[in-house]
Formats: structure tokens, sequence, C-alpha cells
């Protein structure tokens, strides 16, 4: 696989809400730099996504160096600093892990409410605040930021192609929501690989991402279909739940940049076993 490739990087600041497509980018303990420090809590401190309310998928994001903008239809764009410098510590509650995170602004409360129609909170990760892994997957140095579990998401281009054919639809990969796309691999090859690495950076490859209804949301419209969930249903079910792309967790910090060879070390059985 020579020619197995880098095709796309995707930060998430905010999580659950519209990513941010770059060319190169640096990696932190936790991940891609930014890639959801932000996170919408609703008034008991439990995280919010798209599976309870699809319209974050129409909010956007973007960066500067100094701030972290946001903006959805019919409303004034709201400009965040980037490196907030303080706040109110909030508990706050991502499935089953309690963070302390800091609270934004009461203008970034209030813009969010008001565009979700929920009462909602915006929090960011202090740096000194650690999340580990599930020591089931990961080592004891491994971090998390507010994604689901793991800092990345990786899927390969041709395992969205095999899964279109077998809909047959043309969904895009921002349905799913990776931070990086593989190219030049056949589809779903990412099944079966252990450790690999992209540039100078080394993955572990532990788990198989299981996927619930966010995929099935059109990411322009925020409406909701049965696609993909019926034919992965159909093709990628293992123990009562559906699997499309991987979870990873790097070994080293560094740069990423699309283009950078992949280089897969280390195989073993398909996770899922399917």
């Amino acid at each position: 696989m020579t020619n197995t490739l880098l095709s796309e990087i995707t930060l998430y600041p905010v999580k659950s809400l519209a990513g941010i497509n770059v060319s190169c980018w640096p990696v932190t303990k936790t991940g891609l730099q930014y890639d959801r420090k932000w996170m919408v809590i609703d008034k008991a401190g439990q995280f919010l996504s798209q599976r309870r309310l699809p319209e974050m998928a129409l909010i956007h994001t973007a960066l500067t160096d100094a701030t972290l903008t946001l903006s959805a239809p019919d409303r004034e764009h709201l400009a965040l600093p980037l490196k907030p410098l303080g706040g109110e510590v909030v508990p706050s509650t991502i499935w089953h892990d309690q963070c302390d995170a800091w609270s934004v602004s009461t203008a970034a409360d209030q813009w969010l409410s008001d565009f979700l129609k929920q009462d909602c909170r915006l929090v960011y990760q202090p740096d000194d605040v650690v999340r580990p892994v599930d020591p089931h997957y990961g080592n004891a140095s491994d971090q998390a930021s507010f994604s689901d579990g793991f800092p990345f998401l990786i899927i390969g281009e041709n395992s969205l192609v095999s899964l279109n054919q077998a809909m047959p639809l043309d969904l895009p990969m921002n349905r799913f929501r990776p931070n990086l796309v593989i190219s030049g691999c056949p589809g779903y090859a990412e099944d079966s690989w252990r450790e690999i690495s992209i540039g100078a950076i080394d993955f572990r490859l532990p788990k198989p991402c299981s996927r619930c209804s966010v995929p099935t949301i059109d990411p322009i419209t925020a409406i909701t279909g049965k696609e993909p969930l019926t034919t992965l249903n159909r093709l990628r079910k293992w123990q009562n739940k559906v699997y499309f792309g991987q979870n990873a967790l790097h070994n080293q910090c560094g740069i990423l940049t699309v283009g950078d060879r992949v280089t897969v070390k280390t195989t073993g059985e398909k996770q899922p076993p399917i």
C-alpha cells in the first residue's frame, strides 16, 4: 500500500458542531489542536449533541490566531477568545466521565440557547484538566478532550465508497465526522489495522467506532433520514451495534499534513469481526 496517504484532516472545535477541514495541523496530547476543546451542556451539566439536537449541525465554526467564531442561519456571528484566561468552574458530564470545565461567557450561552431553543451553556476544557482514555483501550498517558472517548476517528475513503454503493446513495464523508481520512487502501482495510504511522506520528487503533443516529442527519439541512443506519444494520452489525471507522490513539505530538504517507505497521483480526 505504497500509495496510502492522508487525504483529509478535520477538527471539530465545539463538540457536535460543524467541523473545519485543514491541510496541515498540530497534534497535541489530546489530539488535533483545539479539537473538541469546547462543548455545549444543558442546565444539568450533561453534554448536548446532534443525537438530541440535530440543529447543532447547522452551527459552523471558524478559527483565527485569536478567536473561535460561531455562525448559524439568521444569526449574527459570535467571536470568542481562542484561549480563555479563566471562567467559572462548571462540572460537566460526557458519557460516564465527569470533567471540570470553564464557562465561556453569558453571551455565548445566550447565543446558543436562542438558536437551539434549549437552555444551554458553552464550556471549555482547560489545559490542566486531564481526561484519561478508557484504560481497557489506552495507556495511562492517553488523554482525550471532549470527544466521545478517543482523540481520533479514522476512516478510509474506499470504505465510504463501498457503503455508498451498498445503499446506493452518495453520502459525504462529513456525515461520519472523522478526524483523519485515508486514501489508497481497499474498503474497510482499516478494520484490520492495529498500528500505523501517518507521517512522523504513530497511531494505535484499539477499537472500532460504533455509530449512533448522527450519520443519519443531513449536515446542510439538519433533517434526519434512515440511512446509513439501515444499511449498516444489514452489513456492519455486531453484538447489537453497527460500526464504521476506527478509533485511534497517538503516540507522539507533531504535525499532520494532507498527503502524509500512511504506513501500516501491525494488523490483526478484523474489528468488528464481520
